[in-house]
């Protein structure tokens, strides 16, 4: 594990940025394509504008680039809640992807039919019907450890025999789409985006041994590829 710490949020999200550029060169210099799942929250969104205007974008192939998400809420693709809305308009709308590397969650479906749908879209693009491998999954964490749309206590934390699976988050009153743990533990490389300082308290706690079984805290890839980046607000709380 490696943790990244940038001076403010501005430099988080031109490192980030930098980060999922580099990550994207090597794949497809290495595989010959780059399959990424983006997170949605407003840190990696100002990390998906900077990686949309030069010169980052221009120095990744986007003709190789395959876009995932690892969670959606249940709502149609132009809601203002929905995370492929948010980085089609950061992203997706200035770089030259096909419209076919393109996948989304398709959370106007009814939750387990969303949820079958994606399943099915990844076993057709990865050639597998078990856990793809990602070269990149990208996370955010909540001040509750909750990461992608695995919240404490919600039944998507019970589930290991699907990558990916509908979650109902009592909290919110509403359903969720997300990526399983066994899904993104599976991934090249996993990275956690987190900014401010209502995150440095969560930040400590789940980058700190033992304590309560917390979502984030079950982030553990099989690679070892696991980075945390971070702005110093939310490192705040971390050992010196």
């Amino acid at each position: 594990m490696e943790t990244l710490i940038f001076a403010n949020a501005s430099e988080l999200a031109t490192g980030a940025a930098g980060f999922v550029a580099a990550r994207a060169q090597e794949a497809i210099a290495t595989r010959g394509r780059f399959d990424v799942a983006l997170s949605g929250g407003s840190t990696p969104l100002s990390a998906y504008a900077q990686l949309a205007a030069p010169p980052l974008r221009d120095s990744v192939d986007w003709q190789q680039v395959h876009i995932f998400w690892s969670d959606e809420r249940c709502v149609p693709p132009d809601d203002a809640q929905s995370n492929y809305a948010a980085a089609k308009a950061a992203l997706l709308d200035h770089v030259a992807i096909p419209q076919a590397n393109i996948h989304r969650m398709r959370g106007e479906l009814p939750p387990a039919q969303a949820a079958e749908d994606y399943r099915q879209q990844l076993a057709e693009h990865f050639h597998t019907p078990a856990f793809p491998i990602f070269d990149l999954i990208l996370l955010g964490l909540g001040t509750d450890g909750h990461t992608a749309s695995l919240f404490p206590g919600s039944a998507a934390l019970r589930t290991g025999e699907v990558p990916v699976t509908e979650n109902y988050v009592s909290s919110l009153e509403s359903w969720r789409l997300t990526f399983t743990l066994p899904l993104i533990n599976s991934a090249r490389k996993v990275a956690f985006l987190v900014s401010g300082a209502g995150k440095a308290a969560m930040v400590s706690e789940v980058l700190t041994p033992g304590g309560r079984p917390l979502p984030a805290k079950a982030v553990n890839p099989h690679s070892g590829g696991l980075t945390w980046l971070l702005d110093t607000d939310a490192a705040a709380s971390l050992p010196s």
